[in-house]
Formats: structure tokens, C-alpha cells, sequence
């Protein structure tokens, strides 16, 4: 296992001003900034790096989705490049398992009670099903054309998946493992990345090009179509329900949606973005900026940016804790 630290270079970015910041000073802005243990997958890197103490853990070629468990004991991530899902001790970055999934895996996503863990194979329209107690394949679920991401229910009893060729939003009975319709999503092309409304009757739906669908799941019908950023991207709605956010990996803006107006604000980034998940305690937004290998961490009450930290090569996408 490759594991090091690039904590000089995080104190360089995140204490200007500071002439001769000390080791205590440098951990005391990490925590900080990152009170809670956040994962990123570094896709050149082949690796997962760990904040705020900045140690890369080895993975596979092209690392790009990451999810961790409930618990917090667990972090998985794909490699679509091996058709593997790599499993990682959430402590100590030690590397558990590599288990062979579908074709060009993208999306992993754990269910909330910990148990099951879903691969979207985009390669192979389904799902690999994972039961994380004993780390092995336990199913195939079949869906529609490019599986992209998924998101469970809150209750757990479904799962949403994106199928980034064309046809909609797949909903999965997570008790019969079986796909049983799908919504059509009119004004997406290519539904990429999803997350749920605080009260789970609303599914924001980013796409491939430059909309956000926002999708009623009591009447399956789309509310609104939303213009952001061009080009794909991810979205997460922050644990307070306030925010939708998403990223665009083709534009220099991040656009945050207020969940009652439907309104956008665009935050100016300067590079291409696709990552993003909100502080489990909504303090902070992370983003991912791949072009120069940087994680932006955005003030959420102030919208500003508040610092800009060097990551390995090509951050791509994150995970933490209470915000699946």
C-alpha cells in the first residue's frame, strides 16, 4: 500500500499570510476546514486521498466514484479501468479487498442501513449488488442503457439509478433486486448524477450538458427544468436541505439552487468542477476542481470561497459521512 502524507503542501495553501505556520497551527486549520474525514478519489493518482490529514491510499487505475459506509469503518471506490470496486479500512487506508464487478463501473452508492453496496456498470447496463459483511457479489440487477450513479431512499426500500442513455431515472425494489419502471425525465439529456430533497420527495437530477431536473417522486413528474453550468457534473443536496448544488466540469461556475425558490446562485470557480458534497454539519462545501488539482472549500453561509487546497492528480469525487 502507497500511503503518504502532502500535509506541507495543504498548510502552504490554507495559512497564507502566515510566514512560518507551525505543525500545531497547520492541524488546527485542517480540523478546521475538514471536521469530519472526507475521501476523494484521485483519478490520475489511482488513489483515495483522506482529509484533513492528506494520506493517498493506493488504488486501482482511473479511481473515480467513492462511498463510505454509515459507520464510517468503510470506504469504497471504483476503478472502471480494472472493472473493480476497492475496498478501504476507513482508519487506517488499509486495502481490505478488490472485488471484480460489471463493465466500466462508475457510481457506488452504500444503502443506509450499511448492509449492501450498489455498482453502477455503465458498460453492462446493471447493478452489482455487494453485501458489505462478507465483501462479495451477490447479485445482478438489470437496468437500462449506461447506468451512471444511484441513490437509496431514505427508508432504504428503493433505489434510484440514472441511466445515462437516454431513458430516465430507473427505480429498483431493493427487496426484490428487480428494476420495476422507469421515469422519463423530458428536457435531460443524459441524466447523469442525483440526490434526494431532505424529506425524500424530490429527486434532483443533474445531466450531461447543462440542466437540473427537479423531479416530484409522489407524482413522477418533473417540476422544472433549471439551467446551470455546461457540461456534466455532480450534484448533492447539503444535510439541511437547503441547498442543491452542482458542479460543472465544462464551465468556471458552481450553481447552488435554493431548494424552495428554485433560484440559482453561480459561484465563480475559474476551472472545470465535478465533485461536491456538503460538511455533514452544513458548514462547508467541497468541490472538486480536476484541471488544477485543487478542493475548494466554499463558506455555505457566505457563499464565498474560503480556501483553495492542493490535492493529488485529478480530484473527482467525494464522500463523508451523514451526507450519502
Amino acid at each position: 500500500m502507497n500511503r503518504h502524507s502532502l500535509l506541507p503542501n495543504f498548510a502552504l495553501l490554507t495559512l497564507i499570510g502566515l510566514s512560518s505556520p507551525s505543525h500545531a497551527e497547520m492541524e488546527k486549520t485542517a480540523h478546521y476546514l475538514f471536521p469530519n474525514d472526507v475521501f476523494i478519489s484521485m483519478k490520475t493518482d489511482a488513489s483515495v486521498q483522506h482529509f484533513p490529514a492528506q494520506t493517498l491510499w493506493q488504488g486501482g487505475a482511473n479511481m473515480l466514484y467513492t462511498a463510505i459506509s454509515p459507520d464510517g469503518k468503510t470506504v469504497l471506490a471504483t476503478s472502471p479501468s480494472s472493472q473493480s470496486l476497492y475496498v478501504f479500512d476507513a482508519k487506517s487506508g488499509q486495502q481490505r479487498a478488490v472485488i471484480t464487478v460489471g463493465k466500466a463501473p462508475k457510481g457506488v452508492k452504500i444503502s443506509p442501513d450499511g448492509q449492501w453496496a450498489y455498482v453502477s456498470n455503465q458498460g453492462s447496463a446493471n447493478i452489482s449488488v455487494i453485501e458489505l459483511n462478507t465483501l462479495q457479489v451477490v447479485d445482478t440487477i438489470k437496468v437500462g442503457k449506461e447506468p451512471h450513479n444511484a441513490r437509496f431512499s431514505h427508508n432504504g426500500k428503493w433505489a434510484y439509478v440514472t441511466l445515462q442513455g437516454g431513458a430516465g431515472l430507473g427505480l429498483i425494489d431493493t427487496q426484490k433486486r428487480k428494476m420495476i419502471k422507469v421515469i422519463p425525465l423530458p428536457g435531460l439529456t443524459g441524466p447523469h448524477n442525483l440526490d434526494l430533497s431532505k424529506d425524500g420527495k424530490i429527486a434532483f437530477v443533474r445531466d450531461f450538458v447543462h440542466h437540473v431536473a427537479v423531479l416530484d417522486l409522489t407524482t413522477n413528474k418533473v417540476k422544472k427544468i433549471i439551467t446551470v453550468g455546461n457540461g456534466h457534473g455532480g450534484i448533492d443536496v447539503s444535510p439541511d436541505g437547503r441547498y442543491a448544488i452542482t458542479t460543472a466540469i465544462g464551465d468556471t461556475v458552481l450553481s447552488v439552487i435554493d431548494t424552495q425558490t428554485l433560484e440559482v446562485t453561480s459561484i465563480e470557480l475559474g476551472n472545470g468542477s465535478h465533485g461536491v458534497r456538503s460538511s455533514a454539519d452544513n458548514r462547508w462545501i467541497y468541490v472538486t476542481l480536476p484541471q488544477a488539482n485543487e478542493i475548494a472549500v466554499i463558506n455555505s453561509r457566505t457563499l464565498k470561497i474560503e480556501r483553495r487546497i492542493k490535492s493529488g492528480k485529478f480530484p473527482f469525487w467525494i464522500a463523508l459521512q451523514d451526507n450519502p
